[in-house]
């Protein structure tokens, strides 16, 4: 133990972050163990290293009584005061016990520890590093894979991707570069330990906020997301601008935005739809691209009864009620849909009679506690571009419209888009 000692723990010091003191301290307990061990010394002994030269010296501690009972640990009060006058008892006095050979000792002990800080510094600095990007988009390169995972090279570590947690339309490769989403960031005997996914809803928030300047800036805010991974997303929009349309800022020009997302993830499909405060309104919009007549909403229970027309019925359930089953998650209401007719003749709703939502919701009736909402015709206007450019969910309606019992109309034979907007951002 020498200068180069102290001179390396300078440089980690400054190269990895890790404290000199710490390092010596760490040191010099490991010394004590190694000394005892040895030497088989029980008594109680203390280590020191000089900061400047490295050397090490051991000393051991006896306690200064007036007999001694065990000279390991004890020592005299004459004893004592022959080494110095000024001792009392119950003092304790520290007396160099530095073995001739402990050097190399010193040495190996030394080289042991500060390779096991330096392990354990590296796993602090990677865990502190990930787990503030907990919840974050990260890009790795596929390594290798096993019964449960991928693992992905993410530089400084690997992160683990569950094969659950990749969507159905994925095909990676080793070697291939993917995105995915920091689940969970945890400590282990092993490092630690960094849990992705491709089918978490957050996945499509944060790439969304990668290509749409005003949601990163906060001008437009995503509210809600709704995922069927591989197949189906739709997300709800609002706008802190007045002047800046939340839909159309998502899509982007030539629905360029959404549609580097949508390569993303390998061709799922994106509803843009706008959010409201107003529930009735809010699902007519989730409903997408189907053209809602009328909204009946049940706050107590959150249970809400939609009508459509006779055609959009199917359009509105969507492929395997895949429609119907996102918009039930993105509003966190229950959906009923009801086509026209259907309702007429259950009695729900007669278009020739005037009704007065706030009246309906201050009536005592259980049948009055449904609130009608003439305005959510209106919120689904961002529906009406689907009928004329939506292919897919033409699709979707046709065959969803033979599992309800309804015809398809010429409607429903609509091309689909990756996107459902309003035809005012076309």
């Amino acid at each position: 133990m020498n200068a180069d000692l102290i001179q390396a723990l300078n440089d980690l010091e400054r190269e990895k972050g890790i404290s000199k003191e710490t390092l010596i301290e760490a040191i010099e307990a490991a010394l004590i163990s190694g000394y005892k061990r040895n030497f088989n010394s029980a008594q109680n002994v203390r280590v020191d290293i000089n900061r400047e030269t490295g050397e090490v010296k051991v000393y051991a501690r006896k306690t200064v009584v007036e007999e001694v009972t065990d000279p390991r640990l004890e020592i005299s009060l004459d004893t004592a005061k022959q080494i110095n006058p000024n001792y009392q008892l119950g003092d304790i006095v520290e007396i160099e016990v530095t073995p001739r050979d402990f050097g190399r000792i010193a040495a190996q002990t030394a080289k042991q520890v500060v390779t096991q800080r330096i392990r354990e510094a590296e796993r602090q600095i990677i865990y502190h590093t990930f787990v503030d990007r907990e919840h974050d988009i990260i890009t790795g390169i596929a390594q290798r894979r096993d019964s449960r995972f991928w693992y992905i090279d993410l530089g400084r570590t690997e992160g683990l991707l569950p094969l659950h947690e990749l969507m159905p339309t994925d095909n990676v490769k080793q070697g291939d570069r993917i995105k995915a989403y920091i689940t969970r960031v945890e400590k282990t005997t092993k490092g630690p330990q960094i849990l992705l996914s491709r089918t978490h809803p957050g996945l499509l928030k944060r790439l969304f906020e990668l290509e749409v300047p005003e949601i990163y800036d906060g001008v437009v805010e995503i509210k809600a997301v709704a995922r069927e991974p591989g197949e189906r997303s739709k997300i709800a929009v609002t706008s802190h601008d007045p002047n800046v349309d939340p839909v159309g800022a998502c899509v982007g020009p030539k629905g360029m935005r959404v549609q580097t997302v949508v390569n993303e993830l390998n061709g799922e499909k994106v509803d843009i739809v706008r959010w409201s405060d107003d529930p009735a309104e809010f699902i007519a919009n989730a409903l997408s691209p189907a053209k809602v007549i009328h909204v009946l909403i049940d706050r107590d229970s959150k249970v809400s009864r939609v009508i459509v027309p006779d055609h959009q019925l199917s359009l509105a359930i969507g492929r395997r009620g895949q429609n119907a089953r996102l918009a039930a998650k993105l509003t966190g209401w229950k959906i009923d849909i009801k086509s026209e007719t259907q309702a007429r003749e259950e009695g729900l709703w007669d278009p020739d009679a005037p009704t007065d939502a706030a009246d309906e919701e201050d009536a005592p009736d259980a049948d009055d506690a449904w609130e009608a909402d003439a305005d959510a015709a209106d919120g689904s206007a961002d529906a009406d571009l689907a009928e004329n450019d939506a292919e897919a969910v033409a699709e979707e309606g046709a065959e969803a419209a033979t599992e309800e019992g309804a015809e398809p109309s010429a409607a429903d034979d609509a091309a689909d888009d990756s996107v459902t907007k309003p035809a005012d951002h076309r």
